[in-house]
């Protein structure tokens, strides 16, 4: 039976390892949620232990960096947008161009936003003198915010992990 036990525990620590580098992975691959992989990862792993090393407080401060991750990622591309005075339009096509870009792979991802809101724009602003640069500047901007937001989940899912291995070894 004590065997048998060990070798649960150390499948779960392989689930546990697993499911941070899904959601570290997830972090810049928009269809995994991966600042959520990476917390329930860290609750499986505190759980695990029984909750020994890893307690409530430092779950409550990984749960919080989670959150934060995930406004930044949201916020992010709409604050880049409304910086430049984007139309709903712009934003919508930023939206659009994400949910395209999902379909494309990395590359689709990370430039169908920008495709998306300078598009949205343009047709918002299409009888507009120079509305083809101003399209092109939302684009950039809500582009530039997207990529601000992903560095920011990235970052903070490293400080997740970060936090959870101290707490686990400290």
């Amino acid at each position: 039976l004590e065997g048998r036990k060990r070798m649960t525990v150390v499948a779960l620590w392989v689930l546990v390892v697993a499911l941070i580098l899904l959601g570290l992975a997830g972090t810049v691959l928009p269809a995994l949620p991966g600042p959520a992989l990476v917390m329930g990862a860290i609750v499986l792993g505190a759980w695990i232990d029984d909750f020994t090393r890893v307690g409530v407080g430092t779950l409550v401060v990984i749960g919080l960096l989670a959150l934060l991750a995930w406004a930044l990622d949201y916020a992010a591309g709409l604050l880049g947008a409304r910086k430049v005075g984007a139309s709903r339009q712009a934003l919508l096509g930023a939206v659009l161009g994400t949910v395209v870009g999902l379909f494309m792979g990395v590359v689709g991802v990370l430039f169908m936003p920008l495709v998306g809101a300078a598009a949205g724009e343009y047709l918002a602003r299409q009888h507009q003198a120079q509305a083809g640069q101003r399209a092109m500047r939302v684009g950039v901007a809500t582009w530039l915010g997207i990529m601000a937001g992903l560095l920011a989940k990235v970052v903070i899912s490293f400080m997740m992990v970060g936090v959870f291995v101290v707490a686990l070894w400290w």
